[in-house]
């Protein structure tokens, strides 16, 4: 069995250095990031928006639903990669990082993007009514409701629709049996949960902080 990559710093800008090239609005949004301090944490990797970016234009994806945006850097790159009659539903309840990220998608003048500006079970049981499906919901929310947006995700995603959640992983610390602080537990009986739902079929891919990508049957 091949020996398992080390992901240095060093190795990540390599691999990111020698891939598609990020628009100049995407390179902005991680700039201001950046400068958040501890919030930074809150974007995806860049690694993570291209797979996304990838996994998208290969499975022919029109319809997407995001659970969390905050700056925005994975709803443009996932809208980036939708066809021009594609639509993608952002929700999110920070307003100051909503209104912020409504900035970046006009100055990318990116029109495939639809927020709903309030909490996201509000929002979600909002899209049920309508009777709207999708297919593929990215969830990277606030980790205490992530059962909550996988069940709802599971009736709004299209059958052979993809459902993805990202900090699967919580860097590294599921695995690690001396880690027994709450939201380590919180991702821990997620995953176990995932994984007992024969609702779907699932992977988890070591990208970023850990994908957890889920197939509706």
């Amino acid at each position: 069995m091949p020996k398992n990559l080390n992901l240095t710093d060093n190795l990540e800008k390599y691999i990111i250095d020698h891939s598609e090239d990020l628009t100049n609005v995407q390179r902005e949004i991680i700039n201001y990031n950046n400068n958040l301090g501890d919030q930074k944490k809150l974007q995806i990797s860049i690694s993570q928006a291209q797979f996304l970016q990838t996994l998208i234009k290969f499975s022919h994806i029109k319809k997407i639903l995001e659970i969390g945006s905050f700056t925005g850097f994975s709803a443009l790159s996932m809208a980036l990669a939708l066809p021009n009659d594609g639509i993608l539903v952002s929700l999110d309840k920070n307003d100051e990082f909503s209104k912020l990220a409504k900035k970046f998608y006009e100055k990318a003048n990116e029109k495939k993007i639809k927020q709903m500006i309030k909490p996201a079970l509000e929002s979600l049981k909002e899209i049920k009514s309508t009777g709207d499906n999708f297919d593929l919901i990215f969830i990277d929310a606030d980790k205490e409701n992530y059962k909550k947006y996988y069940d709802l995700s599971v009736e709004l995603v299209n059958t052979g629709g993809l459902i993805i959640i990202d900090n699967v992983l919580w860097n590294g610390d599921v695995a690690d049996k001396k880690k027994d602080d709450k939201f380590t537990n919180i991702i821990r009986e997620f995953n176990k949960y995932v994984k007992n739902d024969n609702r779907t079929k699932k992977t988890i891919l070591p990208l970023g902080d850990g994908f957890t990508i889920c197939e509706r049957q």
